[in-house]
């Protein structure tokens, strides 16, 4: 990996293919940022099904609005980003509503209570994800997109990877202390949050040369070029299962899954770090969608394989390898393609437009795998997924080529 020792004015990182500065440090406010998160994912399904003890749709409620409530601000984000023309300061909001949430979350006992803190916690992140995303490519050479994208997602999956073995550590020296994850976990956000704060340069990106109507934004977003991959990104989030209950699934299969639960997203997190450089810049050279239809290839693999009657230490290791892939394939991937098919004053909402359908197509698909699991069973939802994954993924091919 290779860093400038300085950005250019404007915040494009200089030729021959390095990765900018601001790129590196929005990555470490990632990483941060998800060491935090990840502590209380990690753990949450487990708590929220065996503690609390939610039933399986009920719990597919709150994946749901886990995957899905940040898309009602993502848009917002990003269109309030573009208008100003400084997203840094829409992503400092962002991240700050986060990291608030982690505090109050020893509080909330309710299912009422969580719902809230889950909420908020996730508006906080539909709040910074296209504003920080516009700022990655405000900073990065378009011929490099894929590998600028790449790297920031290989940064953040450190601290997603680094997550799940803080909490195991601490529920392994206080048994039950779901409370010490969560002011941990509030440590590591206003960590995170100071590096934004402090370091990140306020770039002005393209659009802060001129104003950005909502006329404008309405017709670039709705416009032929846009139109077919919201629609396409749409179609596979709707058929997207949530981490959290391919990881019940397993659970549900084998002891080893149970006794190591939260060390699951570790290893999905693992292989996402390694493939995340690599399959950037894939995309960049094979092409954006390709490699982002392939990644729904790893996705099916896994349905199928946690689908299985019979698992064991070896078969869960090579779904948590799959899902990696997946994730690598296709986060970062998904805004480099979407960032070179708008103008650059709405890149950021053109790039929020695209995770906004995303998330609320997952938020859709959480709610049907519940219901779908409460009816049949893990096993029998998880192949009526599948093959609705290999039905609808052609299909998005055609719309993405």
């Amino acid at each position: 990996m290779y860093v400038t020792v300085r950005d250019r004015p404007g915040g494009a990182a200089s030729a021959g293919g390095r990765v900018a500065t601001t790129v590196l440090l929005l990555g470490t406010v990632s990483l941060l940022t998800d060491v935090s998160s990840e502590m209380v994912a990690s753990v949450l399904p487990l708590y929220l099904t065996a503690v609390v003890g939610l039933s399986p749709v009920a719990y597919g409620f709150l994946d749901g609005i886990y995957q899905g409530v940040s898309a009602f601000l993502r848009i917002a984000g990003g269109y309030a980003g573009d208008r100003a023309g400084y997203p840094k300061w829409v992503a400092v909001l962002g991240y700050g509503t986060s990291a608030v949430s982690r505090i109050v979350m020893p509080a909330a006992t309710g299912f009422g209570a969580i719902t809230a803190v889950v909420t908020a916690d996730r508006l906080g992140k539909g709040l910074r994800t296209a504003p920080r995303d516009a700022l990655i490519a405000e900073a990065s050479d378009p011929a490099v997109l894929g590998r600028a994208f790449g790297v920031h997602r290989a940064l953040d999956t450190i601290g997603a990877a680094l997550g799940p073995l803080v909490a195991f550590a601490l529920l392994a020296a206080v048994p039950g202390g779901y409370d010490s994850i969560f002011v941990v976990s509030f440590a590591f956000a206003v960590a995170g949050l100071a590096v934004l704060v402090l370091f990140v340069p306020n770039l002005r990106t393209a659009a802060g040369t001129a104003r950005v109507g909502l006329r404008r934004v309405a017709r670039e977003v709705g416009g032929r070029r846009l139109r077919r991959p919201l629609v396409a990104a749409g179609l596979l989030g709707l058929v997207t299962v949530g981490d959290g209950f391919l990881y019940l699934a397993l659970q549900d299969r084998d002891d080893f899954a149970g006794r190591w639960f939260p060390l699951l997203y570790v290893g999905t997190n693992v292989a996402y770090l390694a493939l995340a450089v690599p399959l950037g810049r894939l995309a960049d050279r094979l092409g954006r969608a390709r490699v982002l239809v392939a990644g729904h290839g790893a996705l099916l693999a896994c349905y199928c394989l946690a689908a299985l009657p019979a698992g064991g230490a070896g078969l869960t290791l090579v779904v948590l390898l799959l899902l990696g892939v997946f994730y690598a394939a296709t986060d970062g991937v998904l805004p480099a393609l979407v960032s070179r098919l708008v103008p650059d004053g709405t890149r950021g909402t053109g790039i929020a437009s695209a995770q906004t359908v995303v998330a609320l197509a997952r938020f859709a698909s959480s709610l049907m795998f519940g219901v779908l699991w409460g009816v049949t069973g893990p096993t029998t939802a998880l192949m009526l997924f599948a093959v609705a994954l290999a039905l609808v993924a052609p299909l998005a091919w055609r719309l993405l080529r």
